[in-house]
């Protein structure tokens, strides 16, 4: 015999398969708003909810991804930038140094 489940640990997670509430006895009955007539909702906007709960881990992981390309590209642009500086140094670095050796061509 299995044991009942709680409210924390239902024995299925299915709503269909769960014992419907039973009224308490403690409450007198009509105290409280009378629950919304659903006969007229279909089960799109459930299974729609369904959908979007699905797709959430899904869309979680393209945010990530997306953040992450971006992060790549930026950090790929601060490199060719560092790059092109270090070379643009160098290339001053060149031309002083050929100044020097044709000034001290032309003095000799």
């Amino acid at each position: 015999m299995h044991p009942a489940g709680t409210i924390d640990r239902p024995l299925t997670h299915d709503p269909k398969k769960q014992a419907p509430m039973k009224p308490s006895t403690s409450e007198p009955t009509g105290s409280a708003t009378p629950d919304l007539d659903n006969r007229g909702v279909t089960g799109s906007r459930q299974t729609n909810r369904t959908r979007e709960m699905q797709l959430i881990p899904e869309a979680l992981a393209r945010a990530h991804m997306h953040e992450r390309l971006h992060d790549a590209q930026r950090e790929r642009r601060a490199m060719s930038l560092a790059t092109a500086r270090r070379m643009q140094r160098r290339a001053e670095r060149a031309s002083l140094r050929a100044r020097r050796a044709l000034a001290a061509a032309v003095m000799q």
